[in-house]
């Protein structure tokens, strides 16, 4: 196997639960602002969501960080990813261009993240995680 093949995986997590964590962070800065523009979208019991949302982002996380449950939590983190982008990014409702620009392009990042978590969800979390290890902490073969 090589060094790529080995270490990518890792990285790759890695970086989706930075993506994530920075964003949970956001959220916890803005908190009223969040419930707020939740408001607007008729979403019900806007603090209740984020409550529910920031539990399902911090259990994907652990298992993305950590390789347990890989696929798991891709599957958690992939519908939140989707959910939100589909209802809270719908540019196609937006008829200021400029708006719609901006909503289409985090719409579109969050497609991308959620590719990114389907590969998780079919590859699994490569070597360095705690899904791949037997008895003894070596590799399962």
């Amino acid at each position: 196997m090589s060094f790529s093949e080995t270490i990518a995986p890792l990285l790759g997590r890695c970086a989706l639960v930075w993506f994530y964590v920075t964003g949970t962070l956001n959220l916890f800065h803005n908190w009223t602002g969040v419930a707020e523009q939740l408001t607007a979208r008729h979403v019900p019991v806007p603090p209740l969501v984020l409550v529910i949302a920031l539990l399902l982002v911090t259990m994907g996380c652990f298992s993305l960080l950590f390789g347990y449950h890989v696929r798991h939590g891709a599957v958690i983190l992939f519908g939140l990813t989707i959910s939100g982008a589909v209802l809270l990014h719908d540019y196609w409702h937006y008829s200021d261009q400029a708006a719609r620009n901006v909503q289409f392009e985090i719409f579109s990042r969050d497609l991308a993240i959620a590719g990114g978590l389907l590969l998780l969800m079919g590859m699994g979390g490569g070597p360095f995680a705690i899904d791949n290890k037997g008895a003894g902490g070596k590799p399962k073969r």
